[in-house]
């Protein structure tokens, strides 16, 4: 249902985007605030164990305890997204993208490589036709329409209908965070009144859909790692890891997705690229290593957890 719900969605913005738009901005602020505190927030109670900070609740808020330190984290947040809703800046805009997707991939796991490669030959399927062949049904390229609009800023329109003073400072329209972009010009600095066309830009769902797959397979190497300090296992776990495989898939699909872009002139779906570079080599290697089976069911209880549940 994802890539069925994903063409429901494009649609609407296609359609609906300057109707939704303010909507759409504010429901974003917020997911970002909630992502980058969950970001973060690992970090921070890091710091506070090898420092042995102290950190005392300060607040109650929906049944949830703050501390102080909590309460300067969620402020930062706060304050960085106000940022962004007042600059737009595009590095604002990247690393509220990167936060939202560390959440979506953080909270969406997927079970076994069979649900994977499902997943990702759909979306594969998906891409490529709301990118190359959209435009014969519905006369633009809805992909590139949806990923080169952008969203009025409701801070800017309640500035203006209070008539507050630095209206001019808060920008008019904003790149939603759902896509990375970059500047063209990125070493000699961005300048004024830059369009659409002025950035190159990567689909949060092109980071996340393969990101899938790499927290998959780096699940799976953490469980053989644990497996040969095992007094049970005759088999430790020898070669490379997936996870250095995926990634490199990863880099070498994006490269290739930017050279296509850049020697075709047109857009391409990116996971035209990440998905072969990134599922094949996976599935060819575990193959090889006798391994696909396992990846493809996904991991089952091992003697040492079947034992003790059995006790339990």
């Amino acid at each position: 249902m994802i890539p069925v719900m994903s063409s429901c969605s494009l649609l609407m913005m296609f359609y609906l985007f300057s109707s939704v738009s303010q909507l759409l901005t504010a429901f974003t602020a917020i997911a970002s605030v909630s992502s980058l505190y969950f970001c973060f927030s690992p970090y921070i109670a890091n710091v506070k164990s090898q420092f042995g900070l102290s950190d005392r609740f300060v607040s109650r808020c929906c049944s949830k305890s703050f501390t102080r330190i909590q309460a300067l984290l969620l402020f930062l947040c706060i304050s960085m997204v106000a940022a962004w809703l007042v600059s737009g800046h595009w590095i604002l805009n990247n690393l509220l993208g990167i936060s939202l997707c560390i959440a979506f991939v953080s909270h969406v796991r997927l079970p076994n490589i069979k649900v994977c490669a499902m997943l990702l030959v759909c979306l594969f399927v998906y891409d490529i036709f709301w990118v190359f062949y959209s435009e014969w049904f519905f006369g633009a390229n809805v992909m590139v329409a949806v990923a080169t609009q952008q969203a009025s800023n409701p801070v800017h329109t309640v500035a203006n209908s209070l008539s507050l003073p630095g209206l001019q400072l808060i920008t008019k329209k904003l790149e939603l965070p759902v896509k990375i972009v970059f500047p063209r010009n990125l070493l000699g600095g961005v300048l004024p009144g830059n369009t659409a066309s002025d950035f190159m830009m990567l689909g949060l769902g092109d980071m996340a859909i393969p990101s899938m797959l790499l927290a998959l397979v780096l699940c799976f190497d953490h469980r053989k790692d644990k497996e040969v300090g095992s007094p049970l296992d005759i088999s430790p776990y020898k070669g490379h890891k997936y996870i250095w495989y995926a990634v490199t898939g990863y880099a070498v699909g994006l490269v290739t997705a930017l050279a296509a872009g850049i020697l075709t002139h047109s857009p391409q779906p990116a996971l035209l690229y990440l998905v072969p570079s990134t599922l094949g080599p996976i599935v060819v290697i575990s193959w090889t290593r006798k391994e696909l089976n396992e990846l493809w069911e996904g991991s089952t209880p091992n003697i040492m957890e079947k034992t003790h549940s059995t006790e339990v």
